[in-house]
């Protein structure tokens, strides 16, 4: 097993270990950043002295990198076989790499890694950290995982773009994934100025996906009905903007309102605006249930019209009528990609899903949004139809599978009066209060205003393992942070596949799962300087120790941070020092480049 890396800082003839980080409760508060380079605890700047082994001579203190990696097991992000070399950063940016008997580097800090693997910052495709990048400058959840980019804007609801009105509508109707925000200052409005916010420091880096059932709700309102011409011509314009602002594609969320009231020409058009700016399609699919097949397929037909690149999103074969059917899911993709279409996918490491309680309701009972959602389930003739529909029908919402409220965990409120319901299912819940299940879970949709959220217990995991080996997998933690007992997912789905999948059941080698996580989304992402330990690259980097990385999280302990990874690095920047989180807020936006083709 490898030994704990140290940080040594060169003077004389001699080295020297520098501090360890003080304790958290130590430390200064966390400082957001104002658009320049970001606070750091690395060393000051040092006068070094002349001659003698492991100087750095002030006539050559140009030619010294700022920080060298030392004795580190590289494990690149393409899949090669790792391999032991020395790693240079300067400026933010990987200088140079040195394998044993090639000349050493001279650097002004230096970190022995004793053969801890040192690979490209993982890539978190699928996060719901829209406000908690803002809220939480820490940001561990993340942050200890090795994850140094995540990617917003997720399932098609978000913040940006809206208007005073949409804003107030789309807090309401996804509280369950970020809060209500009442501790937020919502001061943008549009794509850019949110990526503006975000440049002012947070703990790691974001892109986002302008998100199509947000752009309905700004365009067409909350109506189960199509857009007319001029509706749709605004909702294009939006979109356009949103790219040209920096945004990476388009987000959907086909089994929520009001995205899902789209028909598949209305995406198609919004798909072709996001192919003119070389963007990729993003859909949370109409169906992960019954009819999933033909849902992907939709996808793949959908945008293969309208000339875009297509990643699905937590791609999983869930419920009992796909047990055992992710090979067809592989078949259909492959036959695709074969056919030249551009797709890749991500997925998470567990079978649970996770979600809100409300999204389980028909869509025809969501219309109109939430104050509307509320009236109908106050109302008995019109909760009674909603009850038939989800138990006896198959719901939409639930994927057009009868629910199985054994199977559906209440994993938070926003109440705090409603807390003892967290962490049992509906159906143990309702046994305890002598009542319907369905009473049950109406009563909590009420009384806790919409803001529940559950986990979902119904995958299957030799789907998992099939669908993270085929190679156009990407990893994505679908994390919602919020919830007093979240899916260990949001703290855990990176060091879970190094531990658990590549370490312990080899269903992937470590340099496979690697790339899986880092050069595959940076590919997806069109990012020319990212997911690769490769001169001339961003130093977005992560050290860990293979022999004992692992999720600390649990679903009876959901956020405990992972073991095993022990340097975190931002932009050459130590966000992850010594276990520890350090002050330092080196994360931005990133964000596609302007152009339309």
């Amino acid at each position: 097993m490898p030994v704990p890396a140290r940080i040594d800082a060169v003077r004389g003839a001699g080295n020297c270990a520098t501090s360890r980080p003080r304790p958290a409760a130590d430390r200064p508060p966390l400082q957001r950043g104002s658009g320049g380079s970001a606070p750091s605890t690395t060393h000051p700047r040092r006068i070094w002295g002349r001659g003698g082994v492991g100087e750095t001579p002030d006539s050559h203190e140009r030619h010294a990198m700022d920080l060298q990696i030392q004795d580190a097991r590289v494990i690149d992000g393409t899949g090669a076989p790792s391999h032991p070399a020395d790693v240079g950063i300067t400026d933010g940016r990987i200088a140079a790499i040195r394998k044993p008997g090639e000349p050493p580097l001279t650097a002004r800090r230096t970190l022995r890694a004793h053969g801890l693997a040192l690979a490209p910052g993982f890539i978190d495709m699928h996060a719901h950290s829209d406000l908690a990048l803002l809220r939480d400058p820490d940001h561990s959840a993340k942050a200890a995982q090795g994850v140094t980019l995540e990617v917003l804007g997720q399932d098609g609801l978000s913040y940006a773009p809206v208007d005073d009105r949409t804003l107030g509508e789309v807090r309401r109707a996804i509280t369950g994934w970020n809060g209500d925000g009442s501790d937020i200052d919502f001061d943008w409005r549009t794509v850019g100025e949110y990526l503006d916010r975000l440049d002012r420091g947070i703990a790691v880096n974001a892109a986002y996906l302008v998100p199509q059932g947000t752009v309905r709700m700004y365009a067409v309102g909350w109506d189960d009905r199509p857009a007319t011409p001029r509706q749709l011509d605004h909702m294009r314009q939006l979109v356009a903007t949103a790219m040209e602002e920096g945004a990476v594609g388009m987000s959907s969320g086909l089994t929520y309102t009001p995205g899902m009231y789209a028909t598949g020409s209305e995406l198609t058009e919004l798909c072709r605006v996001v192919a003119r700016y070389d963007g990729y399609y993003c859909p949370h699919h109409r169906s992960y249930g019954a009819g999933a097949l033909e849902a992907y397929e939709e996808m793949v037909r959908l945008t293969r019209d309208a000339g875009c690149s297509l990643h699905l999103a937590h791609a999983t074969m869930n419920f009992g009528v796909n047990k055992g059917r992710a090979p067809e899911l592989l078949s259909l993709l492959d036959d695709a990609l074969a056919a030249g279409a551009d797709i890749s996918l991500d997925t998470y490491p567990y079978t649970p899903g996770c979600t809100t309680l409300v999204a389980m309701l028909p869509s025809w009972a969501s219309e109109g949004g939430p104050e509307a959602i509320l009236g109908r389930l106050r109302d008995d003739a019109t909760a009674e139809r909603i009850r038939h529909h989800m138990e006896v029908i198959g719901a939409d919402g639930c994927h057009g599978v009868p629910i199985d409220w054994s199977s559906i965990e209440i994993s938070g409120v926003s109440d705090p009066g409603l807390v003892g319901c967290v962490g049992k299912t509906v159906a143990e819940t309702a046994a305890q209060r002598g009542e319907t299940p369905w009473t049950t879970a109406r009563r909590l949709l009420v009384d806790d205003g919409l803001g529940s959220t559950i986990l979902q217990h119904v995958g299957h995991e030799e789907n998992v393992r099939a669908i993270m080996r085929h190679p156009v997998h990407t990893g994505g933690s679908d994390g919602i942070l919020q919830g007093d007992k979240p899916h260990p997912r949001a703290y855990g789905t990176f060091p879970h596949y190094l531990g658990h999948y590549a370490r312990e059941l080899a269903v992937m080698s470590l340099e496979e799962t690697v790339a899986h996580l880092t050069s595959r989304p940076a590919a997806r992402l069109r990012l020319p300087d990212r997911g690769l330990v490769r001169e001339g690259y961003r130093a977005d980097l992560v050290l860990f120790d293979p022999d004992t990385v692992a999720a600390g999280s649990t679903f009876e302990s959901p956020r405990t941070l992972p073991v095993g990874i022990p340097y975190v690095l931002i932009d050459g920047k130590f966000v992850i020092e010594d276990g520890r989180r350090t002050d330092v807020l080196a994360g931005r936006s990133v964000r596609r480049t302007p152009g339309v083709r």
